[in-house]
């Protein structure tokens, strides 16, 4: 069989799940052939080390024209037995066998302030009609978390027949930490994105509170300095707030450095599919405070601290008592290494290539 995998967003933050699901499907099958399909800047990005796996040059923008016409007619050429589309933007009136994954329901649940209303609202429209034609089309459905699918049967009911929960997980980097000068010695973390419902501003309010009982104490917020972080920055400036520190883009021997030397690790955000981060963060031993919506506590469990994200004297409370108790300390410490444990990229390559399995299997 021929199976094409979607994966245009390899080389993105979403794209860390596309680039362990075939890096691992590669242990997991060694008899059917897989296209991987990337943008032309990504060719060199993923290296595959199998021959039956061969990656292909598909240039086609996210929610384009260019996808719904040509990425469509690539797909007829390329005439795979089955193609899984690693997010939701694909062709949606290709009629082969098919299969996407949902990360979560951000694109038509929440809004930038850094965009134009009028375009990200008419995007959210298109988008609320792909996700119907994507649900109603493909032959199953992935969802990285129990949440994400509830929030899907919500938004279309059918998804309860067709839909499949797969958990993401999560790496140690095995690089070398280097160094990353700071400007203090202790200091919370938090990396990623910086969109708004990701809640930094709040993070920050609640940042500024702790430098009452903390003067000299840090926040550290990795990640590149794009129209969100610039914005997040801005707030801050304005508001006059101090010992913030936004890195932009750091490489991985820095980034375990950071995760190592952190005080805590800390997950403001409003809405989540999986919540990766926070679960690289117990990977290094770091203590997780976290934000207590969506997924985060069915992903976490009791290895992170939580608090109510809309309250920041809730979250700058949750943080204190981390930071005050070494005892909190040491046990979220150990329930991190458990709770890590409990997911695997093999396993979650096993199981998306038995949904594979079941939809070339089932008759017409």
């Amino acid at each position: 069989m021929h199976i094409a995998i979607d994966a245009r967003i390899i080389n993105s933050t979403t794209g860390r799940y596309v680039e362990r699901l075939v890096t691992y499907l590669q242990e997991v099958d060694t008899e059917n052939e897989y296209s991987i399909l990337v943008r032309a800047k990504d060719e060199l990005f993923w290296t595959p080390r199998n021959s039956n796996f061969t990656v292909r040059i598909a240039d086609f923008d996210n929610y384009s024209f260019a996808e719904q016409i040509g990425f469509k007619k690539f797909l007829k050429k390329l005439n795979a037995d089955l193609v899984h589309f690693c997010m939701p933007q694909q062709p949606v009136n290709y009629k082969g066998k098919k299969v996407t994954t949902f990360h979560d329901l951000t694109l038509i649940k929440t809004y930038n302030s850094d965009k134009n209303w009028f375009v990200f609202h008419a995007k959210q429209k298109i988008g609320k009609y792909v996700f119907k034609k994507v649900i109603e089309d493909n032959d199953e459905l992935i969802t990285i978390s129990n949440f994400t699918q509830k929030e899907l049967i919500e938004f279309s009911p059918i998804v309860a027949d067709k839909s499949t929960v797969i958990y993401e997980s999560s790496d140690v980097s095995q690089i070398p930490p280097k160094k990353y000068d700071l400007p203090f010695k202790k200091y919370i973390l938090y990396v990623g994105q910086q969109s708004d419902y990701k809640n930094i501003k709040r993070l920050g309010d609640a940042h500024q509170i702790l430098l009452a009982k903390y003067p000299d104490l840090g926040l550290v917020l990795v990640g590149r300095k794009n129209a969100s972080a610039l914005s997040n920055e801005k707030y801050f400036n304005d508001r006059k707030y101090h010992n913030i520190l936004f890195t932009d883009f750091v490489d991985d021997s820095q980034l375990s450095w950071l995760y190592t030397h952190a005080n805590a690790y800390i997950f403001p955000s409003l809405m989540e599919g999986f919540g990766l981060p926070g679960l690289e963060a117990m990977g290094y031993g770091t203590p997780v405070v976290s934000s207590n919506a969506t997924c985060l506590p069915e992903v976490y469990g009791p290895a992170a601290y939580y608090f109510n994200p809309i309250d920041t004297s809730d979250m700058a409370e949750a943080i204190d008592q981390v930071l005050s108790d070494d005892k909190i300390r040491t046990r979220l410490s150990k329930a991190g290494f458990k709770q890590i444990k409990k997911y695997s990229w093999k396993k979650m390559a096993k199981e998306t290539h038995a949904v594979y399995m079941r939809v070339l299997n089932a008759t017409n």
